[in-house]
Formats: C-alpha cells, structure tokens, sequence
C-alpha cells in the first residue's frame, strides 16, 4: 500500500564534529571510541560539579529492568516530551506551547494517555504543561542565526507548505512508521493523541532550526541521553527518518525535489547522530534510569502535592534542572518535573506536581501516589542554573508550581554563602494557589537579599509578567522564568523590554525557545 522510496541505513554511533555538520547520507553504525568511565563525580559544561548524593538502597546493575511494579521496561522510542528544551548539559529555553496553567516545567505531554496496556484512548484535550519542572527544559532566549543556510530555506519551504495540513502529515507519517515498521508500535503508548503530535512536531523544529547549532545540539544531546529509559537503538532512527521524508514528500508534492529531499536528509541525519551520541556516551557515565520511593506525600491543595522521594542511587542535578517522571499505574507514559529544592545531604528529592484535566501521570502522583510507592526518574536535564561566576542580581518570576526550580534557586545561591541580590515574584490566581508561600517567606525571612513578593491575579488584576514593571530597573539582572507557557512567552518579550539581553533570560524548554526566538 504504502511504496517504499527511501531506504536509509543506521547512522553512525559517534561523529567526528558532534553532530555539527550536516553529512550528506546514512551510514552504518560504528563503536564509540574507548572513554574512561566516569565515577559519578561529573562535571559540568561550565566546570561546576554538580551534587553527588550517597547511595541509598543502591541495586544492582543488571535489576535496572522493570519490575511488575513499575511496568514494562520501554516505552516510545522518540517522544519530544523529553526535555527540554534543554534540554540537556543543556540549553536554557521556555516551556512548550500548551496551554496556560499554573504550572512549571512539570507534566510537559501530561496528557499521552496510555501505555499497550493502558486505557482506550482518549478525547484529545489540551497538553499538560511540565509542573514543575519548567519544560522540558531549559534554554536561553537566543535568537537563530541571521543568515540561512540553503538546507534551511529548503526545509523553511516544506514547513511552510504542510502547516495548514498538519494533521494530515502526523496521520500519514505514522501509518508508514507502524505499516513497514511494526516491530516499533509496541515501544509507543496505546493510546497516541499526544504523542502524534509530539514526536513529528520535535523532529520538524529541530529540522526548522538545523542551522541554529549552539541551541539545537544542546537540545538534542539532552533528548538522545533522555531517550535511554526508552530503550531506543541507532538502527531504530532510520526507520523514523524514512517516514518522516515519506509523509512530507506525499504532502508538500509541489515544492518537492531532489534538492529538498537532500536537505532532509542531511537535516534528519545530523538530528539522529548528535542524539546517537549522546546516548553512546551517557552510557558509560550513568544508568538509564533511576527507581525512587516515595517517602513523603503533602497535599497542599486539592490539586497540588509536594513529594519527597529517596532515589536507589546517587542521583547528581543541579539546581534548576528537571527530569522525566514514570509511575508505576503509566507504564511508558513519562512527564517532566523540575526539582523543587536544591541537592540536599541526604539524597532525597522533593517535586511539586499540580494534578490537571487528563493529566494522567500527574493525577496519579497528587491523588495516588504515597510513602512506599515507587516511581522511576530519567536523567537530569535543563541549564536553568545560578552562575556562581559572576555577582549579577537575580530576578525570578515563577507562576504556580513554577515556583518549585525558583525556590531551588534560592536555595542554591544560600548555599553558596552569597549575598547577591534575589528578587522572586511568586504569582498565581488566588490566594489559595500560593501554597508554597509560608516557605518561601522562612527563606526571606533567613537571608535580607531575598525578597518575596506574590502577585495575585485575581487582586491584582496584573498579569505576573507586568507587574514586575513597577520595580526595577531589571537591566543589570539575570532573568528566571518558570511556569505556564503563556507566562514563560510574555515574560520573555516583557523582560527583553524593560532592557535585559536575551542572552540574560533564562527558561525551561528548547521548543519555546525557538518559537520565542
């Protein structure tokens, strides 16, 4: 039914440049070259080192595998639920487009329904923006180059020319995937409203912004080492690249040549080697995934919970970071979360996840979820981080459970000994959203460089972006924003206004960025 009129083989498992060039054609894999493995003591990009917390309940190696408790051991190979944005070492970027909640980086595709086990699909409703975690992931409002490459204007023409049909092509593009491939249909959910939209919209953002490297190669280093806990091999890439060709050759038929077809190529084989590589070396370094037990469930609200979890292994993030959650009632269905405190002593980590409509991942962690339970943890992601080299003043806008990476913030520069200055708008709808205030006023409370000011909508009749316009002058500060995606996209604009660099603000999620870019 469906003609098979591109082959490609499997990229390589390393690349000589990182994933920067482009490479005109697939090849076959090849083994990485022979890295020490590290001892847990990594460092970052910027030469800190982040937190390495004891061992605690440690298993062994080869138990990494899914019990029947947390489910089977891999689910979709290639979901762009991953952070983010920065995804990775990563880039700072802002939270994905969903709509406006109260919400972090938290449930990024909270509502991919299902697992092969799971419940009948469901009515689509709207994405669950990551709770806190800010999405997926972090990166930094920078624009893309000026200049387009030829590859890029080829690319910037098929997109053009399949968006009012979108829906089409995700439709086509996964029909061809499961009919020549349906030996990768088990490694995605059942249910697969989200996830259509998802994996085709990360693969035709990365290749929009094919000519953008210091963004996109972060991004997508902080997916391939996501992409572990999926169980996803280089050979299963060109199946995907296949398809992706094939569905976009099919609908954009009258800008469709030899010349675009290369351009995707080239395009789709740089996106695959740097996150091929990426994985290659994360492998050596760290597990695919960590199992966590629930040690504390507080309610705060009817929909929000702060948890506490003990990971079974030295877990190292900075604060800022976020990771993807799995719980054992979704098998395979994982969601972003940013850690709500900075790395403690005692290894624990503490989340704030805020339950939504459809949200299924975060319903059963804030109305399921209790002490003894166990959850599994992706890596850390995310470069929403303090730089301790510099002085600069702090300016933290968090909105809703946005307020859990701002408060590991704040925690962070105390433990450093700093007396910089930090100014946090905790905004939210009502007084009965603030249910993390009591804590964050301890902490201004604790150090005179903190204030904490809270933005209400509903008194205010301000918007948490605005508001900040009645203090300042923000010029000489570094910007932190984290909570729903509207907030995050008019932050961005706002603070670029009242004269802070692009370069200054900071975000969760590459798919943000780009778009806000």
């Amino acid at each position: 039914m469906f003609e098979a009129r591109h082959t490609m083989d499997a990229p390589t498992t390393t690349s000589a440049d990182n994933g920067t060039s482009g490479g005109g054609s697939w090849f076959t894999p090849r083994k990485m070259p022979p890295i020490e493995p590290s001892d847990g003591d990594q460092e970052m990009p910027d030469g800190r080192r982040p937190a390495v917390l004891r061992p605690v309940g440690r298993r062994a190696a080869g138990n990494r595998q899914h019990t029947a408790e947390t489910g089977p051991a891999a689910p979709a190979p290639f979901t762009a639920t991953e952070p983010a944005v920065p995804a990775p070492g990563t880039a700072r970027g802002s939270a994905p487009s969903a709509p406006a909640t109260a919400t972090g980086v938290q449930d990024l595709g909270e509502r991919i329904p299902g697992s092969a086990s799971g419940p009948p699909e469901a009515p689509r409703t709207p994405s669950e923006p990551p709770q806190h975690e800010q999405r997926v992931p972090s990166q930094r409002s920078a624009p893309p180059p000026p200049d387009a490459s030829p590859d890029a204007v080829l690319i910037r023409r098929t997109m053009a020319e399949v968006a009012p049909i979108a829906d089409k092509v995700t439709s086509y593009f996964y029909a061809l995937l499961f009919v020549r491939h349906p030996d990768l249909r088990p490694l995605f959910p059942a249910a697969m409203d989200a996830q259509r939209d998802r994996l085709l919209k990360a693969l035709l953002t990365a290749a929009e912004h094919i000519d953008n490297t210091r963004v996109l190669v972060d991004y997508l280093q902080n997916l391939g080492r996501g992409h572990r806990k999926y169980g996803t091999r280089p050979e299963q890439y060109p199946a995907v690249g296949e398809c992706l060709i094939g569905a976009l050759s099919k609908y954009a038929s009258t800008v469709w040549d030899g010349e675009t077809e290369g351009a995707w190529v080239r395009a789709y084989t740089k996106i695959s080697q740097v996150m091929i590589d990426a994985a290659a070396l994360d492998e050596l370094r760290a597990p695919a995934w960590w199992q966590a037990e629930v040690v504390s469930h507080d309610l705060r609200t009817p929909d929000v919970a702060v948890i506490t979890v003990r990971p079974d292994q030295p877990y190292p993030f900075l604060a800022g970071q976020y990771t993807s959650v799995e719980t054992p009632w979704w098998p395979r269905v994982w969601r972003h979360y940013s850690f709500a405190s900075a790395p403690r002593s005692d290894g624990l980590l503490m989340f704030h996840v805020k339950a939504v409509p459809a949200g299924w991942v975060s319903n059963a962690l804030v109305h399921r979820a209790g002490p003894g339970d166990i959850i599994r943890l992706g890596p850390p992601a995310g470069s929403m981080t303090v730089d301790h080299t510099t002085d600069s003043g702090l300016l933290c806008l968090g909105g809703g459970t946005g307020i859990a990476p701002i408060k590991a913030l704040v925690e962070d520069v105390a433990e450093h000994g700093e007396r910089r200055t930090v100014e946090v708008f905790y905004g939210a709808r009502t007084d009965h959203d603030l249910y993390d205030i009591d804590t964050m006023l301890r902490l201004q409370q604790a150090h005179p460089w903190l204030s904490v000011r809270a933005i209400i909508d509903r008194q205010a009749h301000l918007q948490l972006p605005e508001a900040i316009r009645e203090f300042g002058p923000w010029n000489e500060y570094d910007a932190y924003l984290s909570g729903p995606p509207g907030m995050i996209r008019s932050g961005v604009t706002m603070l670029r206004n009242v004269g802070i660099p692009a370069e200054r603000i900071w975000h969760d999620s590459v798919e943000e960025l780009v778009t806000v870019g």
